[in-house]
């Protein structure tokens, strides 16, 4: 009998040894490409590997790579694989030496239309769209995953617009290891062309197919297109009225007719909505927002929200109709208001009625409004009445939003009326708002902008009130600026017309201009969802235009795209007030 030493006793088995190490050498791109797809790395961390199975997958890799490279246009490359020797407890060495050689290049492209797009005038330029932006051409490196996108591309531009059953009836790649080169051969088949039939609602309860065909806008017998179901799809799903909006064609049925169909989920009758927020014009804000989709009896939208915060308190509510065959609203409103107004303290109500109407890029509305204002500060209180007409007018020409990157709006309100009490004076107001993108870089050859390319940001406000200077307006029939989105640098609505005491007032006439350097963020080469920003921001308040005096920011800020919308971020210094000033918002609103 014998026993084993305490030290023999614990002694740690070896740990097991991989089957075998794989070393590729071959250009950056090829290698790592190879260390992703080739298939011998399955089997490179087992350690019961026999040598007869091991030499079986070093021979197929050499296979595996020749097929790898071949999808990367490498079709006459120079392969050689060899498995050495293990030293003792390390794993059998595997060496792969790829030189790919020449990369074989797209000599011709054969693009063909089968299906009524072939002869149909009307699909002229739809045929010239996906053969001028056929993304593999003569000339290119090809590699199977370009001829992929390339087929995939052209196969949805042809069944986003007028031919959603369209098809790739036949595509070829033919190889020639001698010239390096390869035929491209395509036949794309539209099939019939599909005109859009009635809509087909489905999981309505409380409302009727009526409101949803006004609310999608697709008129029976237009032609299909995918972009067009999308944006009915938007407007349904914005409207409030519906927590989920689906819409697909049906083409099972007449092309020239195929139904619609209107997969909806309906919001509840009734909803509250509570929020908290922040800004730096306001602070903190709290928000309770109730809305009931179908009145009892009326059958119209009612909203009421209430609102605080540290420069506004409010209460509002608006009742709005179902849109009629022309997409028109018949609108009315009350709001309940306490403000700051540059150094003086508001208390307002206004009362709106009129209609609207809100198009894909236009937005209209005429009303009549009423307002009501008692001015108090420095001693003093005054309390203004008046009664206008108005129009307004938006139109937005964005590329996308909420993130526009080139594009423009333009607004317009247009007022008249008459102050109430015992002076009574007729007026005029109007309001004029722009917003522009513009893109500093194109691409070679393209009239359309890189994704990701600088801009400047524009932005230009004037506004003006016609009136004898006797005239008591109300206070919110006037303008002030300064703020986040407006005159950065500066307080919220501080910039106004100084009076003799020093207080600042709301002022007839306003100017309000701003030029953004915007630049996107990369990171490792690719693009982030942050820019930088240097802006220079100029307004001015007064009661007459020869008195308007500008007041300037300038400033730098970060952007993000964040899940709710655009957030600014800005440091701006105020060249009157001689301070620097941090300001913080969210969202793209015009």
């Amino acid at each position: 009998m014998s026993l084993a030493s305490p030290s023999q006793a614990q002694a740690p088995s070896s740990p097991p040894v991989a089957a075998f190490s794989l070393d590729i050498e071959a250009p950056k791109a090829i290698r790592e490409y190879l260390q992703r797809h080739l298939e011998l790395q399955r089997y490179r961390e087992l350690t019961d590997l026999s040598t007869q199975e091991l030499e079986r997958l070093v021979a197929a890799a050499e296979r595996n790579a020749q097929e790898l490279l071949a999808t990367l246009g490498y079709f006459s490359p120079e392969v050689r694989i060899s498995l050495g020797e293990a030293a003792a407890g390390a794993p059998r060495p595997v060496k792969l030496l790829v030189v790919p050689g020449e990369v074989a290049r797209v000599s011709e492209v054969q693009l063909e239309f089968a299906g009524a797009i072939r002869d149909e005038d009307a699909a002229s330029e739809q045929r010239l769209t996906i053969q001028s932006s056929w993304a593999l051409r003569s000339g290119e490196p090809f590699s199977q995953a370009a001829w992929d996108d390339a087929k995939a591309q052209a196969l949805r531009q042809l069944t986003t617009e007028r031919y959603p059953a369209g098809t790739l009836r036949d595509s070829q790649a033919e190889v020639d290891p001698d010239t390096h080169s390869v035929r491209l051969r395509l036949t794309l088949d539209s099939g019939p062309v599909y005109s859009l039939g009635p809509l087909v609602p489905r999981g309505l309860q409380r409302h009727d197919t009526e409101l949803v065909t006004r609310l999608a806008r697709l008129p029976p017998g237009s032609p299909y297109s995918q972009a067009r179901l999308l944006e009915a799809q938007q407007r349904l799903s914005d409207s409030g009225f519906f927590d989920s909006v689906f819409l697909s064609l049906d083409l099972s049925g007449d092309p020239a007719a195929a139904p619609v169909i209107v997969q909806l989920r309906e919001a509840r009758l009734q909803k509250l909505v509570l929020g908290l927020g922040i800004s730096t014009d306001s602070g903190a804000r709290a928000t309770a927002e109730h809305t009931h989709h179908r009145l009892p009896g009326l059958g119209w939208r009612a909203v009421t929200k209430l609102s605080l915060d540290r420069e506004t308190r409010s209460i509002g509510a608006e009742l709005t109709s179902p849109p009629d065959e022309r997409h028109w609203r018949w609108l009315t409103s009350a709001l309940f208001q306490q403000q700051r107004s540059g150094s003086f303290d508001v208390r307002s109500q206004r009362w709106r009625a009129g209609r609207t109407q809100s198009g894909e890029r236009i937005d209209r509305s005429y009303y009549l409004q009423y307002d009501r204002a008692r001015t108090t500060g420095a001693g003093s209180s005054t309390l203004a009445d008046a009664l206008s007409a108005n129009y307004a007018w938006t139109r937005r020409n964005f590329d996308s939003l909420p993130f526009p990157t080139r594009g423009y709006g333009l607004g317009l309100e247009l007022g008249g009326g008459l102050t109430l009490g015992g002076d009574r004076q007729p007026y005029g107001r109007t309001l004029a708002r722009w917003r522009g993108y513009w893109p500093l870089a194109f691409g070679e050859g393209s009239q359309q902008p890189p994704a990701r390319s600088d801009r400047l940001a524009l932005r230009a406000d004037a506004g003006a009130v016609f009136a004898r200077t006797g005239a008591v307006l109300p206070t919110t029939q006037l303008f002030l600026t300064g703020g986040d989105t407006s005159v950065r640098g500066y307080g919220f609505r501080d910039i106004g017309v100084t009076r003799p005491g020093g207080q600042t007032a709301a002022g007839r006439y306003l100017v309000v201009g701003s030029v953004e350097w915007q630049h996107p963020i990369s990171v490792d080469g690719r693009p982030s969802d942050w820019e930088t920003a240097l802006f220079l921001d100029a307004g001015a308040v007064a009661d007459k235009p020869g008195e308007l005096r500008a007041k300037t920011g300038v400033g730098a800020g970060l952007r993000w795209k964040s899940p709710v919308g655009p957030l600014q971020i800005d440091l701006a210094y105020g060249v009157a007030v001689k301070r620097l000033r941090l300001h913080l918002s969210v969202g793209f609103n015009f």
